[in-house]
Parts: C-alpha cells; sequence; structure tokens
C-alpha cells in the first residue's frame, strides 16, 4: 500500500497554533478530575469542546470520531485518565476510607503526597463534593510513639465535614464514588504550567486543537481522532477501543511510560491488571524517562540509539520538513492487559509525547511551547509553532471595603482565610482585620507592627482588671534564601510544617507585583520505593528546599521580580464543607483574629468602667515575636494586663490518626480552654471560673491539654495571667484544616462575654 504523507492525509486547515486556546483547553481538562474508570464528566467536556465534532462512544467510557472514508485508515489517541481513588467504605463516625485506582500506587509516594489536602469527590448524581484527606497534626507528633507515615491506603481518611455515617448519606457520598485531589492549572515563567494530571491531559488538548482545525472534505482516507478510558488500567479502554476501529497506522499522543525493571518493560503508568503485589512493589521504583521540559516534542521508542524505522521515522520526517524540534527517548511500551494480552497494536505504531517534571505528582510541570510544537507536528501548519506571552503576575486578593454593620463572622473568616501573610510579612493581612472592624474602632500599630485597639472607659481609683486579648495574623510558609545559577529559589521554612505536605505541590511566591506561581521540587531520589523525609525535614543548602518558578537563570527570576527575603505560601481558600464545617489554610489564627473582629463588632465603644485591649499580634509561627514585643512595650507603659486571653488554635486529636490519649476536643462541641500547652499552665481556678461564665451565657466549651505555644506566654514574665482560649482544629499546620463554624462563632461569644463581665 502506498503510503500517503501525513501532511496530506490529515489535510487540516492551516491556521496558527493559537498558544491561548491550547492553555484554555488544557487548563478545562486539567481541571476536572478523572479517576481511571470514572472519566464521564471529563468526557462531557471533551464532548463540548469538539463541537461541532459528534463523538461516539462506547460502554467502557472511550470517545472517538472518524473523519473521512476509505484507506488508508490512521489513528490517533490520547488518554483521558489520571491515579487516583474510589470510596471503599463509610466509617461510623463519618470518615471516607479508600482505594486505589488503579489499586497499584504509580510510585512509592503517590499516598503521602494526598495527606493533608484538599480532594472533589464524584457523587452518582454529578455533583462535586468538597473534602480533605486526613493530615497529622503537627503539634502533637513529638508526644506520640508509633506515628502514622499515611504512605498507604491503611492510613488514608476523607474527611467532608461529616459526623457520621448517616451524614455522609445525607451528603450524596456513597461507596464506589471517585476522589481526587482539586487542582487549578498555574502558569509558571518561561511557558510551564504546573497541575496534577497535567501529563494525562496535554495528549487530549493537543487532539482537540487538531480536530478543530480539521477539514472533513479534504481528508484523504479515513482519520480516527479518539480519547482513550482507563488507560492506567493497563490500556483496558485502548483494547476494547482496537477490538472495534481496526486501523493501519496508530499514533498514541501521551506521557513517555517508565521502563519496568525485571517485568519486560510493560506496565504505564502504574498497575497491571493482574500483577501480585511483590511485582508492584518493584514498579514503585520505576523512574519516567528523563527529559527536561522545553526540547520540543518527543518520540517514545524501546531503544534511543537505533534509528527510527516505520512510522516513527515518517514523524521524524515530517518534524524535519516542517522545522519542529523531535527528539527520540526511552519509553516502555505501552502496557497490557493481563487478562486479556491486548491491546494488539497496529503494525505501524509510533508514540509522540512532550516532557514533564515530578511525574504524576500535584507539582507535574511541563512546557506549552512544546505542546505548541506538538500540535504544530499533527497539523498541517507550516513553521515554528507560535509564540507563547509571557507570563504575568496573579494579582493579590482585593481588600474589603469597610462594612456600616455587622458582617457575618464566616464572611470575616473567608476574606481573612483568603489573605496571605506569612511570618514578618503579615502587612496584607493586617490591612484587611483594619477593613473589616467597626466604624468607631481606630486601630494602630506598635513597635512590633502588631495592630492594637482599645476600649478603655475604666474610671480612677475602679478595680476593674484590665483584659487583653491576642491573636496573631501570621502564617507558616517559606522564605527566599538564595537564587541558583539556573533559577531555582533556595527557601527556607518559617513556622514549622509537615514537608510533604508541601513538597510536590504548587507555591506562591509573593512579589510587589504580585503573586507568581511555582512549585516546590521533591528530592533527588523521591520516586525510589526506600526514599525517606529527612529527619526534621530538609532546609535550604545542600540537598534543601528549592522553588521552581519557571526561571533558567538568576537574570530571569529577577525579571520576575522575585528577590531573597519574600514569602512563599501555598495557593488557599475557604472552601465549606458539610453542615457547618469549613477548610481552609491559616484558620490557625486567622479563626482568632476574625473572633477579636466579631467581638469588637458585638462590643461597641461604650463599655461602662472597662480596660479591653485587642491585639493582632505578629511572627507567632517564628517565636511569639510580636507578642513579645506588644507585652514588653505594655510593661514600660506600666499597662501590663492583669489578664491575658491568647486566642489561638486547640490542636486536636479529632482525626483517625490521632491518639485520643491527650488533646481529645472533638470539633463542633464549642471553644475550648488550652489549660496547658507547651507554653503556659492556667491555674485550675481560672479554668473553672471560665467555665461557669461560658455556661451562663449558654456558650458550648471544653477544655484540655495541647501542643504548641501562645502568645499570651510573652506576657507572663510582666506579670500577667495567661488564659488561653481556642477552636478545636483538625490537620494543624496543612492545606487540610478543618474547622466547625459553630465553634468560630462560640469563640466569638466569649471574648464579648470575657471583655464584659470578666
Amino acid at each position: 500500500m502506498k503510503r500517503i504523507p501525513l501532511l496530506v492525509l490529515l489535510a487540516l486547515a492551516a491556521a496558527a497554533v493559537s498558544a491561548q486556546n491550547l492553555r484554555d483547553d488544557l487548563a478545562a481538562l486539567v481541571e476536572i478530575p478523572a479517576v481511571t474508570g470514572y472519566e464521564h464528566a471529563l468526557a462531557e467536556k471533551i464532548r463540548a469542546l469538539a463541537k461541532p465534532h459528534l463523538l461516539a462512544s462506547d460502554n467502557l467510557g472511550n470517545l472517538w470520531v472518524t473523519l473521512g472514508s476509505g484507506a488508508p485508515h490512521r489513528l490517533l489517541v490520547a488518554p483521558m485518565d489520571e491515579p487516583g481513588y474510589v470510596v471503599s467504605g463509610v466509617t461510623g463516625d463519618g470518615y471516607l476510607r479508600v482505594q486505589r485506582l488503579p489499586q497499584g500506587a504509580p510510585y512509592a509516594l503517590f499516598d503521602q503526597l494526598h495527606a493533608a489536602q484538599p480532594v472533589l469527590i464524584h457523587t452518582r448524581k454529578g455533583q462535586w463534593v468538597s473534602g480533605v484527606v486526613a493530615g497529622l497534626s503537627t503539634h502533637l507528633q513529638g508526644a506520640r510513639r508509633d506515628t502514622p507515615r499515611t504512605n498507604h491506603p491503611d492510613e488514608l481518611y476523607v474527611d467532608i465535614g461529616a459526623s457520621t455515617a448517616a451524614e455522609v448519606k445525607q451528603a450524596g457520598v456513597d461507596v464506589l464514588d471517585p476522589i481526587a485531589l482539586e487542582r487549578t492549572l498555574y502558569r509558571l515563567a518561561n511557558n510551564k504550567v504546573t497541575a496534577m494530571a497535567v501529563g494525562d491531559r496535554f495528549g487530549a488538548a493537543a487532539l482537540l486543537q487538531v480536530l478543530r482545525r480539521a477539514d472533513p472534505g479534504k481528508v484523504q482516507g479515513t482519520l480516527t481522532i479518539a480519547f482513550a478510558a482507563q488507560q492506567w488500567a493497563s490500556s483496558r479502554g485502548l483494547d476494547r477501543l482496537l477490538q472495534h476501529i481496526k486501523a493501519d497506522e496508530m499514533t498514541y499522543v501521551g506521557r513517555l511510560l517508565p521502563r519496568r525493571a525485571g517485568l519486560g518493560g510493560a506496565g504505564a503508568g502504574g498497575a497491571t491488571g493482574g500483577a501480585g503485589q511483590g511485582q508492584q512493589q518493584r514498579r514503585e521504583g520505576a523512574r519516567p524517562p528523563q527529559r527536561e521540559p522545553g526540547g520540543g516534542a518527543v518520540l517514545g521508542v524501546t531503544d534511543a540509539e537505533a534509528a527510527p524505522a516505520g512510522l516513527p521515522a515518517v514523524w521524524m520526517k515530517t518534524a524535519e520538513e516542517k522545522n519542529l524540534k523531535l527528539s527520540g527517548a526511552a519509553s516502555a511500551p505501552l502496557p497490557r492487559v493481563s487478562y486479556t494480552r491486548g491491546p494488539v497494536l497496529p503494525q505501524q505504531f509510533a508514540h509522540l509525547g512532550i516532557a514533564t517534571v515530578w511525574a504524576s505528582t500535584p507539582a507535574e510541570t511541563l512546557d506549552l511551547s512544546d505542546l505548541e510544537s506538538l500540535v504544530a507536528l499533527l497539523s498541517t501548519s507550516p513553521g515554528s509553532p507560535g509564540a507563547v506571552a509571557p507570563a504575568e503576575a496573579l494579582p493579590a486578593p482585593e481588600l474589603p471595603r469597610r462594612p456600616a454593620t455587622a458582617p457575618a463572622t464566616t464572611a470575616v473568616l473567608k476574606t481573612l482565610v483568603e489573605s496571605y501573610g506569612m511570618s514578618g510579612h503579615e502587612q496584607r493581612v493586617q490591612e484587611a482585620i483594619s477593613a473589616l472592624l467597626p466604624p468607631w474602632a481606630k486601630p494602630e500599630t506598635d513597635s512590633g507592627g502588631n495592630l492594637i485597639v482599645r476600649i478603655n472607659s475604666r474610671k480612677a481609683g475602679s478595680k476593674t482588671p484590665g483584659i487583653t486579648f491576642v491573636a496573631h495574623s501570621d502564617e507558616i510558609g517559606y522564605q527566599v534564601e538564595s537564587i541558583t545559577d539556573d533559577g531555582r529559589l533556595l527557601v527556607r521554612s518559617r513556622g514549622g510544617g509537615t514537608i510533604y505536605f508541601f513538597a510536590g505541590h504548587a507555591m506562591f511566591v509573593h512579589t510587589p507585583a504580585g503573586i507568581r506561581p511555582g512549585v516546590m521540587e521533591l528530592p533527588s531520589n523521591w520516586d525510589q520505593p526506600d526514599f525517606e523525609w529527612p529527619r526534621g525535614g530538609p532546609q535550604a543548602g545542600e540537598g534543601g528546599l528549592r522553588v521552581d518558578v519557571g526561571a533558567r537563570s538568576r537574570e530571569e527570576v529577577a525579571r520576575l521580580g522575585v528577590e531573597v527575603g519574600q514569602s512563599i505560601t501555598v495557593p488557599k481558600k475557604y472552601r465549606p464543607l458539610y453542615g457547618r464545617r469549613a477548610n481552609g489554610r491559616s484558620f490557625d489564627d486567622r479563626i482568632g483574629c476574625a473572633a477579636l473582629v466579631a467581638a469588637a463588632w458585638a462590643l461597641g465603644p461604650n463599655l461602662v468602667d472597662r480596660d479591653v485591649t485587642f491585639i493582632w499580634a505578629t511572627r507567632e509561627e517564628v517565636g511569639l515575636l510580636g507578642a513579645l514585643d506588644a507585652a514588653r512595650d505594655a510593661a514600660a507603659a506600666g499597662r501590663a494586663p492583669d489578664y491575658v486571653f491568647a486566642v489561638d488554635t486547640f490542636v486536636s486529636s479529632d482525626s483517625p490518626l490521632e491518639s485520643k490519649r491527650f488533646a481529645d476536643a472533638p470539633i463542633g462541641r464549642g471553644f475550648v480552654i488550652r489549660a496547658v500547652d507547651n507554653s503556659n499552665i492556667t491555674a485550675r481556678a481560672y479554668v473553672d471560673k471560665l467555665i461557669a461564665l461560658a455556661r451562663a451565657h449558654a456558650i458550648p466549651v471544653q477544655s484540655g491539654v495541647t501542643g504548641g505555644g501562645n502568645d499570651g506566654a510573652a506576657f507572663l514574665r510582666h506579670g500577667s495571667v495567661d488564659i488561653p482560649i481556642s477552636w478545636p482544629l483538625r490537620y494543624s499546620h496543612s492545606p487540610g484544616e478543618v474547622v466547625d463554624m459553630r465553634d468560630v462563632e462560640a469563640l466569638a461569644r466569649i471574648v464579648a462575654a470575657i471583655a464584659r463581665f470578666w
């Protein structure tokens, strides 16, 4: 049979590759989870993006459209699915148990990189329900033995905010619902983009561009463009597809595949249908092909040293004629279903892809210019792909307008959670707090940068005690320590947190011009089965923490406005969960800040014979530094308070991963008197007095012992009594923090009651 050149066969409209449309397509595909075997929501999105073409489907979930007729019949196919989880059970106290899909992990850290991360559950009614994977609370681990590692489904629990199995059912969630990380496509410098599953979607994005440019009337022979389901399940979808589409040639457009030592190179992306446990252990140590993004399209070959022949050689010649980069890289064969020994590929087969780094992690990254080259290769557009516009910094969230009436506590908390302010960089948060205060409040800033509001109507000679409430406005994060020659940021932790909650995930670098997205790189041996995180977590320096913002040199970093000393945090937002519960990074201590704002509105300026001070303190997470400054200044001015009520987190063991031996204060049962922590012991008489005050005003109250320190401890040396008040928090210092808003409201009420009656 005479080979018809690909450029003639495809006969596509000669439109330049649109970088913007390509990025938009990729974002739309990435942001819809599509766990293996549960690709239907993504399939509907692909159908919508493919219009006016009408895509056929089968009962396994494959999609395809055929153009033209006659010989030869060529097939272009891309995968749709990604590895994730499925609900395998529901506990009596409302947690979801999970099993992987596919059932073998693609690498050893897969489960651990999901710990304490926000997820989405897709219900039978097509609803997306928010949840978080349970994580260990940083403050509690020093007092434990045999801490769970959360690196296996045996130790994975998903929290949607439910308290019972019945509430899970009311939320619409049930066994067999798929679960995957919530994700957003972030754009880095130099055309790079990052998101979970970006390596599983670029092929579909490329084929959608090809389909849009197709002119069915000019196709010579037959062309089928297909999107395969269950590719991570050892090519089950492709096995089905090739039983019905008898193509003469096939080009697979998808990620390069790791070669599996000792398994004959089989097993793309993870598990093989009937593999035993021992085989899976060996799979988890396999590395994906090493190729840096930015080098153009890649031809996956089994032998990188051999000259390509057949269809791969045709693609090489096509790239040469179109002046496009196409290089060969060793890649394993497509996996085969162990039960059927399929798919049986056409004799003429080629695998096209592009390079990604941090494959299949939440930080997976690729270069859009590579994807443009791939689309240009698959189309008839001559020459090089179009230029990609430079990445722009994301704007910081807008500050709220000062309200005329008391805002809802939930609205205050949402605003503060979605404001960024790592220790030493809290100005934006404090501006938001000031903007949310009542009109009568006249906030001041002291020598430590703390925000202070005073209500002092104490009469001369009065025995009314001086009362101070202090909440901290900072959050944990990282700071740029230095910049390497190749444009990486060496960073240092500020405030402490479990390293795998952040490494391998997207990060935000905060510059004066706005937010620059990046990714925190994993250690060099992260994908080996015997990998262990360094004790205490790595720091900047040799083998330390690095953040990639897409730059390739110090000069490019400077052009992005990124400098030494700037802060880095994780992306975050306020997410409602079931009932009155919610998720959000930096609840510690934006809830304390919100409670003080709510109490200020409730109290008003006209308290009779009272001396009350509200402090929103800085730099708590790095050693109570703002509170130490405030305490020193108050003592020097003769205003050391009689009582300090530090308003901060009660790190709770209300989690399936924690020991209930201490810190046992369930969420949803009221505020907590933090009677004992690492920095303070409150006398039982004061605890009992506060419990009596709470009960007199019908405010639900708990008390207990937890870890960590509180800002009130900074005032002890000056003669003040420290009585910390808190709310219970799950999964502290993580992106998965969970709170019950009823506790937040109880906290705001007790602050107002103390201010009036203590």
